[in-house]
């Protein structure tokens, strides 16, 4: 092994990290540090000719493998055990053509990048909340965000991928060119190679009127049901998700609501400058809030608005549904839990699936979960590793409580490692049809870190 690693050091552009480099402790980093694995090799590739060998040197070598785009997967599928982890944290070529408003993007970008890019253009790719998150995971999972009503899930933008196949094989993915293998991609996660360029369809949108407005805790039922009529029949230019929380100890938050529980949505409105107080005139006129930063702010300083609450290093522990109505039931299981949250990061959010979404069938795409309004994620959050069994257990205890209401499976970018049944029960009916495309282009489950499709 000794001998192959260092013929793959010396033909590869990018760097082969082993347990005894200088650089491995940093490189083993990634979002959630309740996470630790050690892979025997990282091997950062700036190139695809190094995806390539990299591949090939794992199925030599019968090396377990992991991919690694932003490293923000909850469940820390960026990084495997003892064995290779292909990061392509270093391949940030980033083109953008304003006259057909698409982008070509390398894996290694994050949402910020893509944001930096198109904004320039008066353009934006419907993708996250989160300006670290890496274009890969999120993309290939299906990608929801600030403007998924608006312009539907990242996969509803995505023209063609390039994929490296387990076999070493570099394909072109689209809906001309193995079509089986782009359907399955745009939805399946990363059980079907390394995509090692995106290329997505941009829509216009440069400046929004958007910012988070809050209501005190004891309001949480008038707010929630508020919040679900107001936007049952909205046009698709407004977006917000509901979320319960604590108010940060910090500025910009005004002091005397620090450490506050309360309830809130984020708003983002897409639409013309002239409607938008009317658009808002009813939702400020509700509570009324007791906190409202909307306001004109460009894109770009949205998607990145809680990056400094949520840096890369906490503790996190994940769980989700879908969620199809709010019932009074599950209405008073999320005020019983809201009400509760353990620290001050702990949260959870109804992230918004309906509008655009809507217009995209279930078997067009490998997600299968468009009937769904809400893909909801309670997320256990803390700083402190001594807190971690505390909010775990809130996390599990709030998704228990949850279940009866919910539709079953969740948005496999916000799963642990839940089990067969439960990746399953995410894919519905196209599960079946994920399985034949597996069987054929990862006959031999190479890839299988991951919410794995399992082949025949």
């Amino acid at each position: 092994m000794g001998q192959a690693i260092n013929q793959l050091e010396e033909k590869i552009q990018g760097s082969v990290i082993t347990k005894s480099s200088k650089e491995y402790p940093e490189a083993c980093k990634i979002y959630n540090a309740m996470i630790d694995k050690h892979p025997e090799f990282i091997v950062q590739c700036e190139s695809i000719d190094d995806v390539v060998d990299s591949v090939n040197f794992a199925r030599k070598n019968n090396l377990e493998v992991s991919i690694r785009s932003g490293g923000h997967n909850g469940a820390g599928l960026a990084l495997v055990e003892n064995g290779l982890v292909i990061d392509l944290s270093k391949m940030k070529q980033l083109q953008v053509d304003p006259n057909t408003k698409t982008a070509l993007v390398e894996p290694g970008n994050t949402l910020a990048d893509i944001d930096a890019a198109t904004h320039i253009h008066g353009l934006a790719l419907p993708s996250g909340i989160i300006g670290t998150t890496g274009i890969g995971g999120i993309t290939l999972g299906g990608g929801l965000g600030y403007l998924s009503r608006k312009g539907g899930l990242t996969i509803d933008n995505l023209l063609e991928c390039q994929v490296v196949l387990a076999n070493g094989e570099l394909v072109i993915a689209n809906k001309d060119s193995h079509p089986d293998l782009f359907w399955a991609l745009r939805g399946g996660g990363g059980n079907f190679g390394v995509v090692v360029s995106f290329k997505f369809n941009l829509i216009e949108i440069k400046n929004v009127y958007a910012g988070p407005m809050f209501w005190p805790i004891e309001m949480a039922e008038e707010a929630i049901k508020f919040y679900d009529a107001h936007t049952k029949n909205a046009s698709n230019d407004l977006y917000g998700f509901f979320a319960f929380l604590t108010v940060p100890p910090a500025p910009p938050f005004p002091e005397h609501l620090w450490n506050q529980n309360v309830c809130g949505v984020v708003w983002n409105y897409t639409g013309p400058e002239e409607n938008r107080e009317e658009v808002f005139k009813p939702i400020r006129a509700f509570g009324p809030p007791i906190l409202d930063f909307v306001g004109e702010i460009p894109m770009t300083a949205l998607n990145t608005m809680f990056d400094g609450l949520y840096p890369p290093g906490l503790q996190w522990y994940w769980r989700a549904h879908y969620i199809k109505e709010l019932t009074p039931e599950a209405i008073k299981v999320n005020i019983e839990y809201g009400s509760n949250i353990p620290t001050m990061h702990s949260t959870t959010h109804l992230y918004p699936i309906d509008g655009a979404c809507h217009e995209v069938g279930n078997d067009e795409t490998a997600w299968a979960n468009r009937e769904a309004r809400w893909a909801q994620v309670i997320v256990g959050v803390d700083p402190d590793p001594n807190k971690a069994d505390e909010v775990t257990h809130w996390c599990k205890s709030y998704f228990d409580a949850l279940k009866p209401y919910a539709m079953g499976g969740a948005y496999v970018n916000f799963m642990m490692n839940e089990g067969q049944d439960r990746i399953k029960a995410s894919y519905k009916n196209n599960y079946d049809r994920l399985v034949k495309v597996k069987t054929k282009y990862d006959p031999n489950n190479f890839f299988h870190i991951n919410q794995n499709i399992q082949p025949k």
